[in-house]
């Protein structure tokens, strides 16, 4: 007996939601034959089986959303003989000893460490029940939760993020009584503050009558609005996305600076190679290779763009994984080319056609969505000029990359015709500062504009 488990799709990922089983309980299925999809905030993909034979069992169904290595199904021999039952037998076992111990620890919680201090209550629960995600501590710290309180139904008791939201729920159905006694009171106090002043009692009435009048005025509704209105719920990818951009948003200190780059050179030797270029390789030459070339140059350059922060201390990486975001039709994915600084523009673009098209596929393995340490979108391709991008946490800055377009600029005094292009940069200003932001996007620009790389 073979278990299939929830695979982890990012370094920051610790959950994913099991979306749609591709094969029936009873069914064969072949060694890596797409078995179920799964969908993340950085992922939304197929996940093929790890083993040939009978799906015997479906532990978890669709929409359920667990924690990474939870086991969501077991597949047996072809035979469909459960030739490994000691270990099905343990594994029961196994889950049934890890949630004992975690039942005495949240009684005694309480009285070792003060509800008032949410993160002593964080620690008590991480002890017994594993880690905790951010997105899960940021909503306990938000909506002020003891989670010694709360049930966690994920892995080995985990808490996961539907936890909060149910003790959320249950918390709020206990509340309606108390919220029904304010609704009579709130008239009378109102009546006394506008019949304070005796003086005038006209105007006073006058008061009293118009206030009402603006509460109570109706949004219009305008002809047709009701047939043209509709209502349906977020894909659990974009879900996953909404969720991912707040927390960016909320976690590091966003500031975007931009560059106008003269593309010239690299549009002329793009322009002189290109037939040649997509003779010999089979897929067309872009100007991404271009830029993630000169990016990783700089990055070597300046190490602290390609770091990212773990509380009061700075992680330099050693290894320059650039993650480039592809469009999808209904979101947004960022795989990953490991040793990008490794890479000639023709073995750049090469990566970049074939993630794209394994991304839009959903054929990305796991380990192509994490382990980025800086990030690279192209809303050129879409005719954007510039734009400010949000950062791909946990990496501290993010690169835009324009549409190259002929403008007139001045050149030795002279009007000239050349090809610019704006490079807008993202970074983390607890961490970067606006000058080291603009000598790093300025050594990116100098590269690009005196560019003489060879291509082929």
């Amino acid at each position: 007996m073979i278990d299939v488990v929830m695979p982890q799709m990012g370094e920051s990922i610790v959950e994913g939601t099991l979306t749609k089983w591709l094969k029936r309980a009873g069914e064969h299925v072949e060694r890596d034959e797409p078995l179920f999809e799964i969908s993340t905030d950085k992922v939304d993909t197929e996940i093929p089986s790890p083993a040939a034979g009978v799906l015997s069992e479906i532990i978890v169904e669709e929409g359920k959303t667990v924690g990474i290595n939870t086991v969501v199904g077991r597949i047996s021999d072809s035979n469909g003989a459960v030739s490994g039952a000691p270990a099905q037998a343990s594994a029961p076992a196994a889950e049934a000893a890890k949630p004992q111990p975690q039942a005495a620890p949240p009684q005694s919680a309480p009285s070792s460490a003060p509800p008032e201090a949410p993160q002593p209550a964080a620690e008590v629960v991480e002890e017994t029940a594993g880690p905790l995600s951010p997105l899960v501590r940021k909503m306990a710290r938000e909506n002020n939760i003891d989670l010694t309180k709360v049930k966690g139904t994920g892995a080995g008791g985990r808490i996961t993020k539907q936890d909060l939201e149910n003790y959320l729920a249950a918390q709020t159905q206990q509340r309606p009584a108390p919220s029904a006694a304010p609704q009579p009171q709130a008239p009378p106090p109102a009546q006394p503050r506008y019949a304070a002043p005796q003086p005038p009692p006209q105007p006073q009435a006058q008061a009293v009558a118009t206030i009402p009048q603006t509460v109570e005025v109706p949004r219009p509704v305008f002809p047709g609005e009701a047939a043209a209105s509709r209502i349906e719920p977020m894909s659990n990818m974009r879900q996953k996305i909404a969720e991912h951009m707040v927390f960016s948003k909320h976690t590091s200190a966003h500031v975007t600076t931009v560059h106008k780059v003269d593309m010239t050179r690299v549009a002329k030797m793009r322009e002189r190679v290109k037939a040649q270029f997509q003779a010999q390789y089979g897929f067309g030459l872009t100007y991404l290779p271009f830029v993630i070339r000169a990016a990783t140059a700089a990055l070597r350059q300046y190490p602290i763009l390609n770091a990212s922060i773990d509380g009061t201390n700075i992680v330099y990486h050693r290894d320059i994984n650039i993650g480039i975001a592809v469009a999808l039709e209904n979101g947004l994915i960022v795989p990953v080319i490991r040793n990008a600084d490794e890479k000639t523009v023709a073995g750049l673009q090469r990566s970049i056609v074939d993630l794209a098209a394994r991304a839009r596929s959903r054929q990305l393995r796991p380990d192509e969505v994490q382990g980025g340490t800086f990030s690279i979108t192209n809303f050129g391709s879409f005719g954007s000029i510039f734009a400010t991008p949000v950062i791909n946490q946990p990496q501290v800055a993010i690169l835009g990359c324009g549409a190259v377009e002929k403008e007139p600029v001045v050149v030795d005094d002279a009007i000239a015709i050349r090809s610019i292009a704006y490079l807008a940069l993202t970074f983390d200003h607890r961490l970067i500062d606006g000058a080291l932001a603009d000598q790093f996007t300025g050594r990116i620009k100098q590269i690009l504009q005196e560019w003489a790389e060879e291509v082929m």
